[in-house]
């Protein structure tokens, strides 16, 4: 009984030995699963179809997601970081936003922070999406928000609309360097290899700014686009028969704290003749433990391409009521209109949890 209770001793000392000296490098060290599952009901009837569908479809207000980050303090303020996420369709369960998505479509990134900012490599966003999601009233609403659907969605229907900004919202086999915090002021450069066998000139390179200081916040992008995503086929267009997309918006907000005032102003041109401008207007108005949100945006396209010029014009508003940090419910009306085509009105109600 004494030999079993000393190798008992024993081994209890040797295990809080063993968590003593695990426990510097795990405090260092931390992985988060987090991610976002939003889903609606409703009538959806976008400009150009025949008649409306009812649906229970996922991402009313933000497309679902889930994934990983974490970062190693590496001591002396850097860090390294990783981040893997992937879009998945919460009324199906279906992975990807579309047939044939990537996995990690949403990010997949590894790199380093510090005083000197942050630099990562993998997947990325693209400039335009942080501009885009957040200087509109319905966020990263790809479903709902006037903005992001004339710069990000197009519609497979009778329209033949196609969406104002090419690359997709996020770039593979990129680079991006994001500067420190100037007094409220950030900047991020990105640079996208094409990786194409033989032709290493066709590249993605853009940048964004984001300045948020008290009430007012601003925003300016810019690129210049060659290589679709998230996969790119050799010798593929850009859009209506395009090899090269330049873009670029400016926008910003001001908090009257009675209401939040939005705007942007942005113009697509190609290496064929076809320009976009695009306008938005919004607000959001604090009501009750949740707020109003009205948004109003116009897309004029032109050139020889499309041969007559069109406008496609979608105003929506809605409610989004919090019933806690994590999670809230939302309703939306949207009226789209694009020229010699039926108009289309549509209606969701839906709720949203982060976790």
């Amino acid at each position: 009984m004494q030999q079993t209770s000393l190798k008992l001793k024993q081994f209890a000392l040797a295990a809080a030995l063993c968590a003593a000296t695990a426990a510097p490098a795990m405090a260092q060290t931390n992985v988060t699963v987090m991610g976002l599952v939003d889903a609606y009901a409703g009538s959806m009837r976008n400009a150009g179809d025949a008649s409306a569908r009812r649906v229970v479809n996922s991402g009313g207000m933000t497309t679902s997601w889930f994934g990983f980050k974490g970062s190693e303090d590496l001591g002396g303020g850097l860090k390294a970081n990783f981040l893997l996420t992937s879009f998945f369709q919460a009324d199906t369960g279906v992975q990807g936003r579309f047939p044939g998505d990537t996995m990690w479509s949403r990010d997949a990134t590894v790199g380093l922070s510090g005083g000197f900012g942050a630099i990562s490599f993998g997947r990325e966003l693209a400039p335009h999406f942080l501009p885009t999601i957040l200087f509109n009233p319905f966020g990263d609403s790809y479903t709902f928000a006037p903005l992001i659907l004339h710069a990000d969605v197009p519609l497979f229907n009778a329209s033949g609309w196609s969406n104002s900004v090419a690359g997709d919202t996020g770039w593979s086999n990129s680079i991006r360097y994001t500067t420190p915090d100037f007094g409220g002021l950030k900047a991020n450069l990105h640079y996208q290899l094409g990786e194409q066998a033989g032709n290493n000139g066709v590249n993605n390179i853009g940048a964004n700014a984001l300045y948020f200081n008290g009430p007012l916040a601003l925003t300016a992008f810019y690129h210049t686009v060659e290589v679709n995503n998230p996969l790119h086929t050799p010798g593929s267009s850009v859009g209506f028969g395009a090899s090269r997309q330049k873009a670029w918006m400016l926008g910003g907000t001001y908090d009257l704290k009675a209401a939040k005032l939005f705007a942007t102003y942005g113009q697509t041109s190609h290496n064929v003749d076809l320009d976009d401008k695009t306008l938005s207007l919004g607000a959001t108005v604090p009501m009750g433990a949740g707020k109003i949100l009205a948004s109003w945006a116009q897309t004029k396209r032109e050139g020889v391409v499309i041969g007559a010029d069109q406008k496609r014009t979608t105003t929506a508003v809605g409610y989004d009521y919090d019933l806690s940090k994590r999670t809230d419910l939302y309703a939306v009306y949207m009226n789209d209109r694009i020229t010699n085509q039926n108009s289309g009105n549509s209606f969701g109600v839906g709720i949203r949890h982060r976790f």
